[in-house]
């Protein structure tokens, strides 16, 4: 018997995209609210005032498709960019290509990273490649543990950040020593840099000097510039033109795709300058969060532990864990928002395998309604939060 209704759980996301949405407050607007009209509205108004809404239709990756991977080229001061509909169709044509060039069908990578966790086998289902691990600790390898990997591998893959570790980051010398160790191996390295658009701050260094230390680069236009969907790979002309070949054999070829093109031009536009802006607050935000739990913690009745990770944010978005079950703390969140109008929290998971028991994590995304909440604001939220866990 199946423990869980799925239409009882439809009608539950159906009312959680619908309450968090329409709330007063929030750190973050995420990509499932709002409704159909209002976000056509949206992006024909842009188009207009930008000055696109008289470009002509693309077919088959032509026109604003062909702006959009110009553009991108440009940023991050590759010679070519290819746009492809989704990520996990870029990152698989991407490793596709080097193993061909590399006559190695292995690829380095965290066990956390997205093809691992996220895309049902598809490396070795659908491209017949092999996955090593230079390390399993919840942090990106080391040069010294990328140099001395028993096995060998031709691609080393860094997600960058790692999402599913806390959306953490090497230091710049770090993640240049990284690159180095696997050239000594004569190993391509690739960025899976689905949200690399936001990890100037940390590293301290443009977009372009960040792509540059790896062969390929692929970037996702959703995550964090608010696009619809869509991503782009960029590299050098001839790996480029094969992943179009590529792109073409894996379904990718579509014939209109100028909605998404709209959006991610307008996110370069709006949402990349705004980036650091975000990854600054995050840091108030957080810093907020641990003083608030740590006055909680003290308290009876009080949480008594907790972890914000990592303690300074790397990126705009990080990790709050809570002595509590998923379901308690998800309730919580929505009693909060009904009460009060106002998203702290959202969902929260179990950490899964190897994670403690009783132990339930969420992530917190800072972007541009975030701004306005003070260190007070996110202090009173907490407390509130709290509050409702009874």
């Amino acid at each position: 018997m199946n423990p869980v209704d799925p239409v009882d759980e439809e009608a539950a996301r159906l009312y959680r995209a619908k309450l968090w949405g329409g709330a007063d407050r929030t750190l973050w607007r995420t990509q499932v609210e709002g409704t159909v009209g209002a976000r056509l509205r949206e992006l024909a108004d842009w188009a207009e005032s930008s000055g696109h809404g008289e470009a002509s239709l693309d077919t088959y990756g032509d026109g604003l498709v062909e702006e959009l991977e110009r553009r991108v080229a440009e940023e991050l001061g590759l010679p070519a960019a290819v746009f492809f509909p989704t990520g996990t169709m870029a990152q698989q044509v991407a490793l596709r290509c080097w193993a061909g060039r590399t006559g190695s069908p292995v690829v380095a990578l965290h066990p956390l990273g997205h093809p691992e966790v996220h895309e049902g086998g598809a490396l070795t289902a659908v491209s017949g490649l092999r996955t090593v691990h230079p390390t399993d600790a919840p942090r990106l390898p080391t040069a010294e543990e990328v140099r001395d990997h028993p096995e060998p591998f031709g691609t080393l893959m860094l997600e960058l950040p790692l999402r599913d570790a806390g959306f953490v980051l090497p230091s710049w010398e770090e993640l240049t020593e990284v690159v180095e160790a696997a050239r000594e191996r004569d190993a391509v390295v690739h960025f899976d840099g689905a949200r690399l658009w936001e990890c100037t701050t940390h590293f301290g260094r443009p977009l372009a000097e960040i792509a540059g230390l790896a062969d390929s680069v692929y970037l996702s236009f959703y995550k964090s510039l608010g696009g619809l969907s869509g991503a782009v790979l960029a590299g050098p002309e001839d790996v480029m033109a094969e992943a179009r070949v590529w792109r073409h054999r894996y379904g990718g070829q579509l014939f209109q795709q100028y909605p998404v093109a709209i959006s991610a031009l307008r996110g370069l536009d709006d949402e990349l300058p705004r980036l650091p802006s975000y990854v600054a607050h995050a840091r108030v935000v957080a810093d907020a969060v641990r003083e608030a739990l740590t006055e909680a913690a003290t308290e009876a009745g009080g949480p008594g532990w907790f972890r914000v990770h990592p303690e300074a944010p790397h990126t705009h978005q990080f990790q709050v864990w809570l002595p509590y079950v998923p379901e308690a703390l998800t309730a919580a969140s929505l009693a909060q928002t009904e009460a009060t109008g106002t998203v702290l929290f959202r969902r929260w998971f179990s950490p899964g395998a190897g994670g403690p028991p009783g132990v339930s994590v969420t992530e917190l995304t800072v972007a541009g309604p975030g701004l306005e909440w003070t260190a007070e604001d996110v202090k009173a939220a907490v407390r509130d939060f709290l509050s409702r866990l009874g």
